[in-house]
Order: C-alpha cells, then structure tokens, then sequence
C-alpha cells in the first residue's frame, strides 16, 4: 500500500498535513539561528521521509525514527509504547491505540528544549495534531497545528487553517511553569486555503497566507497589542 504523497489530497491526509508543516518549518528556518533548531528537520528531510508513507501514523513513525537519534536519551521507542524522559526525573508514557475506529499514535517530533517540553506528532485515524509535554509536571497539551515558540519564550503561536477541515483560527497561547493557556485568537474566515504564523519579534507576528483560489502567498505582521485579536486572558 505504499504510494507517493499526493499534496492535492483531502484534509487529513499525508500529503496535505505535509505542506501545512513544511510551509511553517520554512518559515521557522529563515528566521531563527541554526542552532536554535539544530533538531528540526529540514522540508527536505521531512519531504524525503515521509515520500511514501502509509498514512499519516506511518509517516510520524518514520520521523520519530529519525528524531531518537538526533535526541539521544530523551525519548525511546518500545513496542507501541513511546517512553519519554521527565526533568529531573520521571517517565511519561504514551501508548498507541491500534483500533480501526479509534486509532491513535504518537510519534517523537521535536525537544523545545528552552521551555523544558516535548513535541509529539499524534495521530487519531488519519486526523494529526500536536501534544506538548512539559517534563517538570507531565501535563500534556494537545493542538490543531504545530506551536512556535516567541524568542522569550513566554508564548507559543498556532495557525490551524487550510482549505477544509480546520479551525480557521490563529491563536496565541501563554506559558507558565505548569500550563498552556490560550491567550489571543484571531480568524481570516473563509477567504485563505493556508496559512503559517511565525514570530518576527516576541511582541510580533509575521502571516503568511493563501488567499482561497489563487496561487500566490501574501504575508502581513501583527503585534500582539492589535485590537483585532480576541483576547481570552489577560496580559
């Protein structure tokens, strides 16, 4: 059953989970010091990965393969049962589900080593999301999109938008020592197929986006302070 990865296919599928997180990694990696993502695979890697993959729990699988090796000590893989190490000390667990109505799997994705937590690629059927733990407490955090972290690292920015299937909402989320808590959120509405948010400042964001039945990209920066932003919490 392994085929290409066709990215004009449905919501949900390998292909289009692809180019939604391809296109914030490429965005992620023109801006941050190579060092800061020395874990993070490149497009190209993920794109060579995932190339024919069977399914988006497959294609998590091939990742983490990858990513145990790049994070050595952090995570090991046993069974269908993914170990994750807790800071200073402590196991998490995170156990697949092998059902056909209730499939679920979560694969190693990255270390966001600056805020002590761990990113999971989870898959539940052939829907994806992240999980972020926090090693000090072991309280998991679950998200449409992958979350970028602010260079203060005191926020975390998801963009959960694409042509059908998503929130269509960009949302903000506070940090704090034992929680992950929605801040801002903010929605286009119907009018873009895609879209990535990346930090430009710790105050700014810069968007990039599809407008719905065209080609081209267009991009714009909002600050956190625009009243355009729902606010869910205070600052």
């Amino acid at each position: 059953m392994n085929r290409p990865i066709d990215p004009t296919e449905q919501p949900g599928s390998v292909g289009l989970c692809l180019v939604r997180l391809l296109r914030v990694i490429v965005a992620v990696l023109s801006c941050v010091p190579l060092l800061v993502v020395a874990a993070h695979l490149s497009p190209e890697e993920i794109a060579a990965l995932c190339a024919n993959a069977d399914g988006t729990a497959h294609c998590g699988r091939l990742i983490e393969t990858t990513q145990l090796k790049r994070l050595p000590g952090l995570a090991r893989r046993e069974g269908d049962k993914l170990l994750v190490s807790l800071y200073p000390s402590g196991t998490a667990i995170f156990t697949d589900v092998d059902d056909a109505a209730n499939a679920r799997s979560y694969s190693l994705w990255d270390s966001l080593d600056a805020i002590n937590a761990v990113l999971l690629y989870t898959t539940t059927n052939e829907a994806t999301t992240f999980t972020l733990l926090q090693r000090a407490t072991n309280r998991r955090f679950e998200f449409a999109a992958e979350p970028q972290l602010s260079p203060d690292r005191q926020r975390l920015v998801t963009a959960d938008v694409c042509a059908k299937g998503c929130s269509g909402e960009i949302a903000v989320w506070r940090i704090t020592k034992d929680d992950v808590r929605k801040e801002l959120a903010w929605s286009p509405g119907s009018v873009w197929s895609d879209a990535a948010a990346t930090w430009k400042s710790s105050d700014t964001l810069t968007i990039e986006y599809t407008p719905k039945g065209q080609q081209g990209d267009a991009s714009f920066e909002r600050k956190l302070s625009d009243p355009a932003w729902t606010r869910l919490m205070a600052p």
